[in-house]
C-alpha cells in the first residue's frame, strides 16, 4: 500500500424485514439522524463477537420488542453500495421473518415508534430500505 492509498472505514449491521402473512411490515420510527422522524427497518451495528444473524435478532428485540430465533430468519442479502448511508461506509446484511397477524410491537431503544404498515401503503423509507424490503419480498414471492 502507498502513502496516497486510503483504508475505508466500515461499518457493519444487520437489518430486518419483519412481515406478516396478511402483508404487513415491520417499522421503527428514527429518533435520531440521520433521516430523523423518518421510518425504518429495525436493525443496527454488528456488535464485537456477533454474528450479524444474533445482530439482527438482539436489534429486532431490543427496538420493537419482538423476539424471535435465529432459525427463523432468513438472509435475503448484503446491501453495500458505498453511498447507502450518509454516515459513511455502512455494509449490512439484511434478513426476513414472517411472523403472526397480532404480533404485538413495543419501540424501544433508539426507535421513537414500531408500528405494522399495510405494504401497500408505505411511508417514505429511510436509507436503502425500500431496496430491501422489495428484495424481501420477491425472495418470498409478494408482488406488491
Amino acid at each position: 500500500m502507498s502513502d496516497t492509498d486510503t483504508v475505508e472505514n466500515i461499518r457493519y449491521t444487520a437489518d430486518i424485514v419483519v412481515v406478516t402473512p396478511d402483508g404487513d411490515v415491520l417499522l421503527i420510527e428514527r429518533g435520531w439522524d440521520p433521516f430523523e422522524g423518518a421510518y425504518a427497518l429495525p436493525g443496527g451495528h454488528v456488535d464485537p463477537g456477533e454474528t450479524s444473524l444474533q445482530a439482527a435478532v438482539r436489534e429486532l428485540a431490543e427496538e420493537t420488542g419482538v423476539r424471535v430465533k435465529p432459525a427463523d430468519l432468513r438472509q435475503i442479502g448484503i446491501f453495500d453500495r458505498p453511498d447507502r448511508d450518509p454516515r459513511g461506509r455502512y455494509v449490512t446484511v439484511a434478513y426476513l421473518a414472517v411472523v403472526p397477524v397480532g404480533t404485538p410491537v413495543v419501540a424501544g431503544d433508539d426507535a421513537r415508534t414500531a408500528r405494522w404498515w399495510p405494504l401497500g401503503a408505505l411511508p417514505r423509507l429511510a436509507f436503502d430500505h425500500a431496496e430491501i424490503l422489495s428484495a424481501a419480498m420477491g425472495a418470498i414471492g409478494h408482488r406488491n
